[in-house]
């Protein structure tokens, strides 16, 4: 099908100006043309043409931390047991969600496993090839020290890790996903050997690692064990981030799941991630990820937006919200939508994700306002494309 859509703007996360009068040419999926309305082509060659004045085109987002199998809440954990079709249909809902806000990436970095392969792997092949669905690029399952939490893939020592990264890959994992710390918020559970041996396996197959780390040691034993991405990051200090940005190593804050936990009824799940007396500490530790943001801008570490929904009580479509709070902490509200649009595309290394580009998927939605100026106009989605 032919489509021409007509007299909106184009929000590319490129810059903070919008670009105004454009047309955009869609022929099976596919961006055919796009550029200024005077030289749009002949109206009456499309079979539909839609007149999007007042709205702003957006290329689709990329959710750099997502949970795509899980639901969620502030029982995530305990969830992990369900049932494979209550997980896959969990998948779905997430998937339908997401979509609908304009998000066509799901970065998932971390399922439960079934049949010996993490779930997140069969849904990305499930989807792969639906223009309802984002696109997948699945991690696998966490990787643990034994003895952490208990409800992913374990390794004891530097053998382990190499052997646990190998199965992931032989598995069809496109990252590896590290848990670089456990209860014990002073310590990493990971040497910076253990860890270097493990992205050597990785790096070796072209896949890259990522590592959940909020705590200064887990982050330092990361950043120096040569993972690719930081999740999380709640602590960082200023020689730390600046050791960050000299590697190329990116950050993926998750502002908002800090925010979400306030409201929390329960402590059970926040106790075994924040520590005891959780409610107590959530403000101060809240402050510190913003802390920890603005120095990672200061010091120009490249930052990706992720929500961590499922593993956390955001929800699929809530990335807006992460870019409130990246905006909130010190980033310039254009660089934010870029966060979540083409450096999330750099990140999973797909240089389609992201980004409008001709001859590419068209892979956009249309929202009311302009996100280079104001995060929340993203919550205002009028059509995906």
């Amino acid at each position: 099908m032919t489509i021409l859509y007509r007299h909106t703007a184009v929000a590319d996360g490129t810059g903070p100006e919008l670009l105004r009068d454009q047309s955009l040419l869609v022929v099976d999926h596919r961006l055919e043309w796009m550029g200024h309305d005077d030289d749009a082509p002949d109206p009456h060659g499309a079979e539909r043409v839609i007149d999007a004045g007042g709205a702003t085109v957006v290329p689709g987002l990329v959710d750099a931390h997502s949970h795509s199998t899980l639901p969620g809440g502030s029982h995530w954990i305990e969830r992990i047991d369900d049932p494979t079709e209550e997980l896959l249909q969990v998948a779905e809902e997430n998937g339908d969600l997401g979509y609908r806000a304009g998000i066509r990436w799901f970065r998932d970095v971390g399922s439960p496993r079934r049949n010996d392969r993490a779930l997140a792997l069969t849904v990305r092949d499930a989807w792969r090839g639906r223009r309802d669905r984002p696109y997948v690029r699945a991690a696998g399952s966490w990787i643990e020290r034994t003895g952490t939490f208990g409800f992913a893939v374990s390794a004891e020592d530097g053998d382990g890790v190499e052997a646990a990264v190998t199965q992931q890959l032989d598995d069809g994992a496109d990252l590896i996903k590290l848990y670089v710390e456990g209860p014990d918020r002073d310590t990493s559970t990971w040497t910076v050997s253990e860890v270097e041996r493990a992205v050597a396996v990785a790096t070796a197959r072209g896949v890259p690692v990522t590592a959940h780390a909020t705590n200064l040691p887990s982050v330092r034993a990361a950043v120096a064990g040569g993972v690719d991405c930081v999740e999380h990051g709640t602590h960082l200090d200023t020689d730390l981030a600046t050791d960050m940005a000299a590697r190329g190593t990116y950050l993926v804050p998750t502002l908002a799941i800090e925010a979400s936990w306030t409201s929390f009824g329960s402590t059970t799940t926040i106790e075994r991630f924040v520590g005891g007396e959780a409610h107590e500490r959530l403000a101060e530790r809240h402050e510190l990820a913003y802390e920890s943001v603005r120095l990672a801008i200061d010091a120009g570490v490249t930052i990706a937006a992720g929500t961590d929904f499922g593993g956390g009580s955001l929800r699929a479509n809530h990335l807006a919200w992460e870019l409130e709070h990246l905006v909130d902490a010190g980033l310039e509200p254009w660089r934010a939508l870029a966060a979540a649009t083409w450096i999330g595309g750099n990140l999973l290394g797909e240089p389609e994700a992201g980004r409008l580009t001709v001859g590419g998927p068209a892979d956009f939605f249309l929202v009311h306002g302009n996100p280079l100026q104001d995060p929340s106009s993203l919550w205002r989605v009028w059509r995906n494309a």
